[in-house]
């Protein structure tokens, strides 16, 4: 059955809206969404390009869910918000034109070699930080340490894309000295930001099927929505424990691109 001008049948519809909660569940709280949505649209038929396009729709208007429940709690830390969002679009498009210029292949592999050392990080003991150092963050963390570690993950997201939420929640945590759920709520404002330089590039080379789009938006928010509650109600185990899980599948799935 064709369905959005694709060979799309609703059994794998209704897969892809089952992948979009799961993507907007995980996004919310630790990030990788990227990691389920893309694959599945490849597996449902469509080109790589048209699937990288419809993953950055779904993405950027579902992560509005979860923006919207941490600001509501007062979980996003503005001041760092209005130094590394400038930061990040400036990288992301700066990412974007150099992919033009360069083999991505050889950037995946010096990520894939790089990610287990973020996983051990991850799951090194150490004091977690509290919401306490994050309302005593130095001026120059937020004038300085922000926007450096925005900029280089944005050029990342503009470059390959894949794990961008999981990379800024760990540099806000353990670079800058976020307690974890307020990096994970900031980290999305600037993950958004990332996100609609590449979505409208996508949209301009005709790369997005809208109608495709909708019920997997409604999906990936509603995903987002509890996931970022979740997030705030079971703090940092749960975005540790996530982080990890995101971390691990855009290593298999690295992997798996580049190696096999």
């Amino acid at each position: 059955m064709e369905l959005f001008g694709h060979d799309i049948t609703y059994v794998i519809l209704i897969s892809l809206m089952m992948a979009g909660f799961a993507a907007g569940f995980i996004d919310s709280v630790a990030g990788g969404g990227g990691l389920i949505l893309v694959p599945s649209f490849i597996l449902a038929g469509l080109p790589p390009q048209l699937a990288l396009g419809q993953e950055k729709i779904v993405s950027t208007i579902g992560t509005i869910a979860a923006i919207r429940n941490f600001m509501k709690n007062r979980k996003v830390v503005w001041s760092a918000v209005a130094a590394g969002i400038p930061a990040g679009l400036f990288g992301s498009y700066l990412g974007a034109r150099t992919i033009l210029y360069f083999d991505p292949d050889t950037v995946g592999k010096i990520i894939l070699f790089m990610l287990p050392f973020g996983i051990v990080l991850s799951f090194i003991p150490k004091r977690v930080k509290t919401q306490e150092d994050t309302d005593n963050l130095t001026k120059s963390v937020i004038l300085f340490g922000v926007p450096a570690a925005v900029f280089v993950i944005g050029f990342y997201d503009g470059f390959f894309g894949p794990g961008t939420g999981s990379f800024l929640i760990l540099a806000l945590h353990y670079l800058l000295r976020f307690d974890l759920v307020s990096a994970s709520a900031t980290s999305k404002l600037f993950n958004f930001s990332s996100n609609i330089g590449a979505l409208g590039a996508f949209m301009l080379a005709g790369n997005v099927l809208y109608g495709l789009a909708v019920p997997l938006v409604a999906m990936n928010l509603l995903g987002n929505h509890i996931g970022s509650s979740s997030a705030m109600k079971y703090g940092p185990k749960l975005i540790q424990r996530t982080i990890s899980i995101s971390l691990s599948l855009l290593m298999i799935s690295l992997g798996y691109k580049f190696l096999l």
